[in-house]
């Protein structure tokens, strides 16, 4: 990958509340998390029987063979080195683009922008199958900014299923589209709806969104999708996973019918490939995904019966090589509860879930990126969209409840290259 680590920097500079081309309105500070001495003696909790969990109520980890659990990491085995047909130079791209491009330190891109972005700057509809972590987001937004700065009657809508894929995406646009004069805002529930409506009123170029708050702004005739003449789905599996197909039917619809549309997934499913026929015109299809699991991700289990699960857990986070830690559990009020008995023990731990103000999301994600705490403590659907570097582990507390889940679970650690460990705790 070509992306930098921001490991040791501090976090990610925010964009909530940024103004058409300038710096952010306010900087999100955020402490350290405080514990207190480790040792103490707690009650397990219990992540099953809590009320206001995630989607799907299957029974727990129901149907999945624990054998897949257990993987070695592949260390031996010589890999295809990608050889780009381009350097990010050698596109036809506005040069304060190309400036702003090598700013961040990009030179070579991945496979999905070198493939992707010839097809998109040429107006083409474009499917692309890819892992997240491949670099997707540049791959899409790098030639809409140049289409954008080539005409700015251009208008771009991006869907995507989660706040946290929203706001990756806008931190991203936000170094592309430096110093270009060209305004984005995100518009994601949990955040605040005026600020979004006074940013809309205002026409800006690129809105990135989820499907229910956009649908809510379309409603309150602050978003008129008639002007937008291209849209991007990324994460299009996820959002079908999460109950939104009526909504993005209902976005899409509202659109022009000669509009341009790009089409991200991980998967190709029937459901997919349905969605695809429906929404776009003659496709190019890319496809660089590269196996369900990484195979620098070395998987394993860890028998927790007859064992307090949070002594085995503790334990674990006292070892020195887990030094960024995401541990998942199944429910909202489990994970909270999970992340506050860590504190209380003494590590500097956060959680993220969907029953937490957007903001605290945020500022437990940047203190995560930031390494200001060791643990973050996810659900399944707050993670979607979660690219951080360098975390060493992936612990699965609570079982996922579909392989699937498990997959995008341990995809969180062994990025661009590097080694990862997933643990998985088994009854």
């Amino acid at each position: 990958m070509n992306t930098h680590s921001r490991h040791g920097h501090g976090p990610s500079r925010p964009s909530r509340g940024r103004s058409f081309g300038g710096r952010p309105a306010s900087h999100r500070g955020a402490g350290a998390s405080r514990g207190g001495p480790q040792g103490r003696t707690f009650s397990r909790p219990s992540f099953h029987g809590s009320r206001g969990g995630n989607r799907r109520a299957a029974p727990h980890g129901a149907r999945i063979d624990v054998s897949r659990f257990i993987n070695k990491a592949i260390v031996t085995e010589e890999q295809e080195i990608f050889v780009p047909e381009h350097n990010f130079s050698d596109f036809i791209i506005h040069e304060n683009l190309k400036k702003n491009i090598a700013h961040k330190g990009y030179t070579t891109p991945t496979p999905i922008q070198d493939r992707a972005i010839p097809h998109v700057l040429k107006g083409e509809d474009v499917v692309g199958i890819a892992n997240t972590g491949t670099g997707k987001t540049a791959a899409f937004l790098i030639p809409l900014i140049n289409k954008v700065l080539h005409d700015r009657k251009e208008h771009v809508l991006i869907m995507v299923p989660t706040r946290e894929l929203a706001q990756q995406i806008e931190d991203e646009y936000w170094a592309f589209a430096d110093r270009m004069r060209i305004g984005a805002v995100t518009c994601v529930g949990g955040a605040n709806i005026n600020r979004q409506i006074a940013t809309l009123r205002r026409g800006p170029n690129f809105v990135i969104g989820t499907p229910g708050r956009l649908k809510d702004l379309i409603e309150r005739r602050v978003l008129d999708l008639s002007k937008f003449q291209t849209v991007v789905l990324d994460e299009a599996d996820r959002m079908l996973d999460m109950g939104f197909i009526a909504d993005m039917k209902y976005i899409l619809s509202l659109m022009r019918p000669e509009r341009h549309t790009l089409f991200f997934s991980a998967t190709l499913t029937r459901e997919i490939e349905t969605l695809i026929h429906s929404f776009l015109k003659n496709p190019v299809r890319i496809s660089v995904k590269t196996g369900d699991t990484a195979k620098n991700v070395d998987q394993d289990i860890v028998r927790v019966a007859g064992k307090n699960k949070m002594d085995v857990l503790h334990e674990l986070l006292t070892q020195p090589e887990f030094s960024k830690v995401l541990v998942f559990g199944r429910t909202k009020h489990g994970v909270e509860k999970l992340s506050k008995i860590l504190a209380q023990r003494g590590f500097k731990a956060e959680s993220i879930h969907g029953n937490k103000r957007q903001n605290k999301r945020e500022q437990a994600l940047s203190m995560f990126k930031s390494n200001r705490v060791q643990v973050l403590v996810a659900t399944d659907v707050a993670a979607r969209g979660i690219d951080v570097d360098d975390v060493s582990h992936v612990i699965n507390y609570d079982l996922p409840t579909t392989y699937e889940d498990y997959v995008h679970r341990i995809g969180r650690t062994g990025r661009a290259g590097k080694r990862g460990k997933a643990l998985t705790f088994i009854d």
